[in-house]
């Protein structure tokens, strides 16, 4: 069987390109007994994933040049020999980034039978809903009345941070980098976005959004938002780590904020997490999450780019602010 994948064709310098991708066939051997063969339908693009494309050591592998790449997928089996996983179920697994694969099982999730599309098990209802979900609930422990600052709000994981904040009872305060993507928040109920591409002073602009202070600042960006963050931090505040978008394509180190010593004269806490250690509560959140999204308290927004030879402008297009929530790739 003819199938396509996308490989490493090179490693990026600065902002990745579509010269650093190649789109390749390959042929697929008959299934043996134990395997099934998969047809994927949907995938993922994430941040993190230009972290891979480095050759350095890091908590998850880098990929290798030459190499069919690897992320988040959902997929239909189309052909099985294996009794738990039958024909025309659909599952979730890290092979994206290719048309079709065969596997014996191994990391794969069956999934429920549900009216979502199954696009939803990468975003809301997947990792980017549980990093919100994790951040909030786990690091930043943040509480009913609280102000919360997220940063990249219209992302995957923030505009989900949005809406959770909003749902725990929080005053929610959001960075975004599009007056088309502060209208999505506000009409999520965001009251108060602030689109930084516009702003001269954006210590100044989080002041005016919220002259009472931040109690948690969940971060997605780093920079000048880290640091207009700590400004307006109030004592005993908490940060969640989650992503430094804003340095993920430097070529040379970034210097440090310059007002590190609120750490200390504030007595903040800040925590960097990675969702898959956390991997264990998934139930937990999936079941609160799937009660949202059915009551409407929770709204999935999408990004989709469609075939797989879309898949590089998808990933080159999360750094170039182009996607509101989920960024995915339609493969059928």
């Amino acid at each position: 069987m003819n199938v396509q994948q996308i490989v490493l064709n090179s490693r990026p310098e600065g902002m990745p390109s579509l010269t650093n991708f190649s789109l390749t066939d390959a042929s697929l051997a008959p299934i043996k007994a134990g395997e099934f063969l998969v047809k994927n339908l949907w995938m993922s693009v994430d941040p993190y994933m230009r972290g891979r494309m480095i050759d350095r050591k890091s908590y998850i592998a880098p990929f290798a040049l030459g190499e069919v790449l690897e992320g988040g997928a959902t997929g239909e089996i189309i052909e099985s020999n294996h009794a738990d996983f039958p024909v025309g179920a659909k599952v979730s697994s890290m092979n994206g980034w290719r048309s079709h694969y065969i596997t014996d099982g191994s990391d794969h999730t069956l999934l429920p039978e549900t009216p979502l599309c199954p696009s939803h098990f990468l975003g809301v209802l997947g990792m980017p809903g549980m990093t919100a979900w994790t951040g909030l609930n786990r690091i930043a422990e943040l509480k009913e009345g609280e102000t919360l600052f997220v940063s990249a709000a219209s992302g995957a994981v923030g505009s989900v941070a949005c809406q959770l904040g909003l749902l725990m009872g929080a005053k929610v305060v959001a960075s975004v980098g599009s007056d088309e993507k502060a209208e999505t928040l506000k009409a999520m109920g965001v009251e108060q976005v602030i689109n930084y591409k516009t702003t001269d002073n954006l210590s100044a602009a989080l002041l005016a959004a919220a002259p009472q202070g931040i109690d948690v600042y969940f971060e997605n960006v780093g920079g000048e938002h880290l640091s207009a963050a700590l400004d307006n931090m109030n004592d005993h505040g908490r940060i969640a780590v989650c992503g430094m978008i804003s340095q993920y394509n430097d070529t040379i180190p970034t210097p440090g904020p310059s007002n590190l010593a609120y750490i200390i004269m504030k007595k903040l806490k800040i925590e960097g997490f990675i969702v898959f250690e956390h991997w264990a509560h998934y139930p937990e959140f999936a079941k609160q999450m799937g009660q949202w999204l059915a009551s409407g308290q929770v709204k999935a927004e999408q990004t989709i780019y469609e075939g797989l030879e879309q898949a590089p402008n998808a990933f080159i297009g999360l750094f170039e602010g182009k996607n509101s929530g989920k960024m995915v790739v339609k493969l059928a």
